[in-house]
């Protein structure tokens, strides 16, 4: 209790003497004059509002940008968004058409050259036959009788002729070459449209192609466009031959590859085996410092052997013998004393491995010349297997079947058409792939020899569709529809399809006046045959009289 008292007594005693009435400090007064404050004070309220003012609007400021720079954002977002969906987009487009692609290569390996024998598919085509009048049954069955028939007799006494004059041409150039330094010739094979019964223009002109191989102890290794090492589209159906030795490793050795050093030698070979003289493979008939067989050495050497074998057996005949033709080293000509003369043709070739595919060095009476890469490019000929083919197919068909009637009667419309209006880039080639197509594509029946104006058509309608898509597929190139029977080669039938009118698509010129070639004959049809039918009377209407071929 006495402590509380103090406590209060002592803070009123502290208030009385700190009061300002009872100790005023030195100079102080009282402001006599406030309205000189009030003035002060309103300066320094207006002076602290335009400082709020200035803050709001930097505040303001600042707002706006962060708004602008968040907006931004936004904007960069979202086009990333879309840029992705766009990506994606692109990606999943890419894809599809990956797809597609690969689809369609497999559509075309599957049905590369598929005409399916549908009719629908033909009825879309023909727009070429539009107001083409086609003869009838009767009036191609005279045509038939009288024109082709009639050519067709002397063939095979022709082909008997001209065998038994080229096994002993051969058998002379064989006594006459080195055997132990020129090339070793084997025996010929007959081959083309003589062969295959379905030539019809004149003059008659036998295909035979003769295989060689060279001297021991050296061998030809052959490499093709799809045996694996990458070749331009414009080398695609062509090959290298070259010219080893038999003990030589087919791989090549590394030594061949890479420089050894001069201290270094190779176990496997010596400096002897691995370095040739220039001369030595010269002799082989290679390319100028190259092993590479060279065509045109090749062309020369027959051409020399050719005429060192007639003069040695020139005495036993009495007829001469030439060349027809200065750029083909096997067009000879037979002229017999009484004017009369017989062709033929006898062409180098070279075996693929153990096969009937051969390295043909030029292909005779081509009616365009071919764009050959080099002379060490040999294009490959599968003649043999295009004959074997036409004879296994026609043992399932009917008897007299039209497919070689309908062949023949397209080859001698396709050449009178030229010989009115010139050689053109369609060949008969080229109509005996169409027709290798159609027989395989159509069931035996469709080939009895009552319906060879169908087929004719059908044949003509096929090829102005490959005309039209500039697309005509070699018929054992990445066909693998080929009958087993044929001991056709896989690597060929697994390589990607050769476009036989790849050539014309770069070739403008050349591909109009196939086309118009083409047309002119559908137009000149009717009258060309008629040119060849004699009086049809109306009880010929039930057929086909033909000779068995």
């Amino acid at each position: 209790m006495p402590v509380g008292l103090f406590r209060v007594c002592l803070l009123v005693i502290t208030a009385i003497v700190n009061h300002p009435l009872f100790f005023p400090k030195e100079n102080g007064t009282v402001p006599e004059n406030t309205e000189e404050i009030m003035q002060k004070m309103k300066e320094r309220e207006e002076s602290l509002r335009l400082e709020q003012l200035r803050l709001e609007q930097e505040i303001a400021d600042q707002e706006a940008t962060q708004k602008a720079l968040e907006k931004a954002a936004v904007v960069v977002e979202e086009s990333k968004e879309e840029k992705v969906r766009w990506d994606m987009w692109t990606a999943l487009s890419m894809v599809i058409f990956l797809l597609i692609e690969l689809w369609r290569q497999d559509f075309q390996e599957g049905n590369w050259q598929d005409v399916g024998g549908e009719e629908d598919d033909m009825a879309v085509l023909g727009k070429a036959f539009k107001g083409v009048a086609f003869p009838d049954k009767a009036v191609l069955a005279s045509f038939y009788e009288k024109r082709i028939l009639g050519t067709t007799g002397d063939m095979a006494r022709m082909r008997e002729m001209v065998e038994g004059f080229a096994d002993d041409l051969l058998e002379a150039l064989r006594s006459v070459c080195n055997r132990d330094a020129d090339m070793e010739v084997e025996d010929c094979m007959g081959v083309g449209s003589m062969y295959e019964n379905w030539r019809v223009r004149k003059p008659f002109v036998c295909d035979l192609i003769v295989p060689f191989a060279p001297p021991e102890p050296y061998c030809f290794r052959c490499q093709t466009w799809c045996s694996g090492d990458s070749f331009p589209p414009d080398e695609q159906g062509y090959g290298t031959i070259k010219v080893c030795r038999a003990d030589e490793d087919v791989t090549g050795c590394i030594c061949d590859k890479t420089k050894l050093g001069e201290d270094m030698l190779c176990l496997l070979h010596s400096q002897v085996s691995s370095t040739r003289p220039s001369s030595e493979m010269e002799d082989l008939l290679c390319f100028k410092n190259t092993q590479y067989l060279d065509a045109d050495q090749v062309m020369k050497w027959f051409q020399i052997a050719v005429t060192k074998a007639w003069n040695r057996i020139s005495h036993k005949y009495e007829f001469d013998l030439s060349f027809s033709l200065l750029d083909s080293p096997g067009a000879l000509k037979i002229k017999f004393k009484s004017g009369k003369s017989i062709a033929f043709n006898l062409t180098p070739v070279v075996q693929y491995e153990n096969s009937d595919v051969y390295f043909i060095s030029h292909f005779p009476r081509s009616s365009l010349p071919a764009d050959i890469p080099s002379s060490t490019h040999w294009f490959l000929t599968f003649a043999v297997y295009e004959r074997r083919f036409i004879q296994l197919v026609s043992k399932t068909l009917p008897a007299n079947a039209c497919h070689v009637s309908c062949l023949q009667i397209l080859s001698f419309l396709h050449g009178k058409q030229c010989s009115l209006t010139g050689p053109s880039g369609l060949t008969n080639y080229h109509l005996k792939t169409v027709l290798l197509h159609l027989l395989q594509a159509r069931p035996s029946q469709d080939w009895a020899p009552e319906k060879l104006e169908a087929r004719l058509q059908d044949m003509l309608k096929f090829l102005e569709k490959c005309l039209h898509e500039k697309k005509l597929y070699h018929f054992f190139i990445g066909n693998g529809k080929v009958p087993a029977e044929l001991g056709f080669p896989i690597i060929f039938q697994r390589a990607e399809p050769l476009n036989l009118f790849r050539p014309f698509v770069l070739r403008r010129d050349i591909y109009r006046k196939m086309v118009d070639t083409f047309h002119e004959m559908l137009r000149n049809m009717s009258a060309l045959i008629n040119e060849y039918t004699v009086h049809i009377p109306l009880a010929h209407t039930n057929g086909i009289r033909k000779e068995p071929l």
